[in-house]
This record gives structure tokens, sequence and C-alpha cells, in this order.
């Protein structure tokens, strides 16, 4: 998963970005509403926290500025402010979820997890193709039973395709879902993960299609 994680308190941005990585997610990390208004625009995330206490922008307002342009990622919604008002105001501006200060990283990212998957429409957390399984909700994936052992940019590159799986996922977009956005991204690097996952779970589970990128078939 790629996370667009808008926080501007100086210790807790890093230290959630930080256990989110620890989770192989893809973070990009930011302070300012003007910013994460142009990165929701502009570039490709699984989903978004989004504080709504910004020093430039609320956090609200950058949110019914996605919305407005027909921006669909899943958002959730962090903040301070435990009122009912402001969590009826978060989700008229279109909020996916709300999860207020202090609270647990484990419950974050769990909530990220079960929005990214409703948003690839399944309802339940045990997805499966083949002898390939993965438990959403905890992020393991079991080979005939067994659990895989994967490499962070290998768990987000699996992740993507088994989210869509029997679909196929462009080459560009899926670097977009693995990679940060100030990586500096070998141009050869993907095919190198693919290889290493083809590995792991078996050639066939993994198709290229040519001229296209990549699909997860348990055809």
């Amino acid at each position: 998963m790629r996370i667009l994680l808008v926080e501007d308190d100086p210790d807790l941005g890093p230290a959630i970005a930080r256990a989110l990585r620890a989770e192989h997610c893809a973070v990009d990390l930011i302070a300012s509403g003007i910013d994460a208004q142009h990165l929701g625009d502009t570039e490709r995330y699984d989903a978004a926290v989004l504080d709504l206490g910004l020093p430039d922008r609320e956090g609200a307002a950058v949110l019914r500025g996605w919305r407005d342009a027909g921006r669909t990622l899943p958002v959730l919604i962090l903040t301070a402010r435990d009122g009912w008002s402001d969590k009826v105001a978060g989700f008229k501006a279109g909020a996916d979820d709300f999860l207020t200060k202090p609270f647990r990283i484990e419950e974050l990212t769990m909530r990220l997890r079960a929005l990214v998957r409703r948003a690839a429409g399944h309802g339940a957390t045990r997805l499966t193709c083949g002898p390939l399984a993965f438990e959403s909700q905890t992020g393991v994936f079991e080979l005939d039973g067994l659990p895989l052992r994967l490499t962070a940019l290998e768990w987000r590159v699996l992740s993507a395709l088994m989210l869509a799986k029997e679909v196929v996922i462009e080459r560009l977009d899926l670097m977009e879902r693995v990679y940060e956005g100030d990586a500096d991204v070998d141009s050869n690097s993907l095919e190198v993960i693919i290889g290493r996952l083809r590995k792991k779970v078996g050639a066939t589970l993994i198709e290229t299609v040519r001229g296209r990128g990549y699909r997860l078939t348990g055809a």
C-alpha cells in the first residue's frame, strides 16, 4: 500500500510513518494542506491519513477539494478533536473513517487495510488466488497454508496484485503503488521484484501481459 500521510505534528508524523513502513507500507509524509491537495490530485495512493488541524489549509477543505475533483481514494481522518460535530463535518466532507488521537498504531493499520480492501471491492478479509492466500487484516500471505516471508517491496507488489486479482495492473500504476514519492527507482526494479516473487509463489501465478503490465491469476 502507498499511503499519503498528512500530519503537521513534528513528532507524531514521523512516528506514524515509521510504524506504517514497518508494516510494509510506502508512506509520503507531508505537513501542508496545500501540498496535500496537490499530491492527492496528481499522485496515485491506496489511501490517505489526513489531519484536520493543518496550519495552512483545514484538512476538511483539502478533502472537499479532492471529492469535488472526483478523487475517490479512501481517506481516514486523524484528529485530536473528539466532538461529534467535528466527526460529522469530516464525514460530510467525504471521509471514509475517523480516528481520534491518541490511538494505537495497530488500529490505524487495520483500519487502513480495511479501507483499501473495501475500495478494491472485497468484503471478506481473507483473499485467495489458487494456492495463495492473503489475510488482509494482518497482512500475512500464505502459500499452501504456510506463511510466506516477503520483503517490504515484494509485499507491496503482491498485495496490489492480490487486491486486483485476475485484473491487469499496468506497470506504471503498479510502480506508483509500490514506491514512495522521493524514491530513486531503477527502471528495471519492478521486473526484479516480480522475478523474486515468482520464485516464491510459482511462475504461473503472476502473468506478464505484454505491453501493459501484470496480473495475478489462479486460472
